[in-house]
């Protein structure tokens, strides 16, 4: 049937935070049984594209891998810094929240004590349900290898948003902003770089309109967006209450239209909007560039995106305004789509279930709205049929609320879940 398949007991695809935090709880749970993880990245690099000068996290850095679980941890962020004997120097800084080349770092340092658990550069190809195999998970990869899993944990991050038209576009200068380092470093090496446009007007958005001012005295930023203005982000400590395990229980138990009414209504603390020191950052930079005579900023608000063009003088936008009508154009060298991505859903811009389940989701139980029906402990549920355990590991946002949207917010907590799931699962 297969040949030289390897068995594993637990098997993570991806190793990113999700994962990660798993890693850590399974150890200390003390689980003796089989582990691997596949990530396709060569090195646990967490967002390696976005490392921008001066950028910090958005998250309490005690949010971390472990610490609201079990402060005593030796993964936390206070031990990274112990151990790297920079505690007192980050003390005094009296930073609100860490650079984010600093919880980059971190993140390397918790992820590399795994190591004998991770094969690094090692793409999932793809999985199927064998019953045939004991009821095991089958997966093939990259390099060859075809895995039996009696449980998988899917942690391979969320799929980048491409706005409709940008969709077909094949062009190497159209990127999403999780490529921005490297297509910059590429645009840059090819041609002297004129005009950037960046899509969007989310934290990413502002940040990257800020880098590309300070990396460039001489380029043009266009930046469009739908919106009349940038949205400051909702930072209210009641509003915070959302990434309390509390409201994890609460959310869940909604029916799902209600859940979709919540999310609507707390939408600005998680998306389309940015931190105030950004904003105020920005609108000092666009000061001061008209006081010198010299604006190479332009914001496009309440700009609706008609067409995309590739021509000869670049990549070619014709946008209307939605107040006014007016329909205008503009050319730019380059594009960064900086518009987020799919949760999962039956809305629109959402995506039904992760890609790489495309070939068992037939089996997989759904909710109302067409969605992946997942169990409190994150586990999806098979449809008249057994299926091994199988988690969505930081891909529940619609079911279980926002700190299931990317965040590290409640990392410490969800991945114990899923341990004494795992745990559970393998006692009986």
């Amino acid at each position: 049937m297969y040949k030289n398949i390897e068995e594993y007991d637990v098997v993570g695809i991806g190793f990113g935070p999700g994962n990660i935090a798993l890693a850590i709880s399974l150890e200390e749970k003390n689980f003796t049984n089989s582990i691997l993880f596949l990530e396709s990245n060569t090195a646990p690099d967490w967002q390696a594209e976005m490392l921008l000068d001066g950028s910090d996290i958005q998250h309490n850095p005690l949010r971390d891998f472990v610490t609201p679980r079990n402060p005593v941890s030796r993964y936390g962020f206070l031990s990274y810094l112990k151990s790297e004997n920079r505690l007192f120097e980050y003390l005094n800084l009296g930073l609100e929240y860490p650079l984010r080349k600093d919880y980059a770092r971190y993140v390397r340092w918790v992820a590399r004590q795994f190591d004998k658990w991770v094969s690094y550069g090692e793409k999932v190809t793809s999985i199927e349900l064998e019953s045939k195999y004991g009821n095991h998970w089958i997966i093939k990869t990259s390099l060859n290898r075809t895995i039996a899993a009696k449980s998988l944990s899917m942690g391979p991050g969320r799929t980048p948003y491409i706005p409709p038209s940008f969709e077909n576009k094949k062009s190497s200068r159209v990127v999403h902003f999780t490529n921005y380092t490297s297509a910059l470093s590429r645009w840059t090496s090819e041609e002297k770089l004129k005009s950037v446009a960046v899509i969007g007007n989310s934290q990413s958005a502002v940040e990257l309109v800020l880098d590309l001012s300070s990396r460039f005295s001489d380029v043009s930023i266009h930046n469009l967006f739908r919106s009349y203005s940038y949205q400051l982000k909702d930072v209210s400590p009641f509003t915070e209450q959302i990434y309390f395990p509390e409201f994890v229980d609460e959310f869940y138990n909604l029916g799902i239209e209600k859940q979709k009414e919540v999310t609507q209504r707390l939408w600005r603390s998680n998306y389309s909007s940015a931190d105030h020191d950004v904003l105020h950052n920005l609108h000092v930079k666009i000061y001061e560039q008209k006081l010198d005579g010299r604006e190479y900023i332009h914001l496009h608000n309440m700009a609706d995106i008609q067409s995309v063009e590739e021509t000869s003088e670049g990549i070619k936008i014709d946008y209307q305004s939605t107040l006014t009508g007016k329909k205008s154009s503009i050319s730019v060298d380059s594009v960064i789509l900086a518009t987020g991505f799919r949760n999962l859903g039956g809305e629109e811009h959402q995506e039904l279930f992760p890609p790489l389940l495309n070939k068992v989701a037939g089996s997989l139980k759904r909710r109302e709205d067409n969605s992946l029906l997942v169990e409190r402990d994150y586990k999806l549920v098979g449809e008249n049929c057994f299926i091994p355990p199988v988690y969505l590991n930081g891909l529940c946002e619609s079911t279980h609320g926002f700190g299931d949207a990317g965040s590290f917010s409640l990392l410490s907590v969800r991945s114990w879940t899923i341990a004494e799931s795992i745990e559970q699962y393998f006692c009986n």
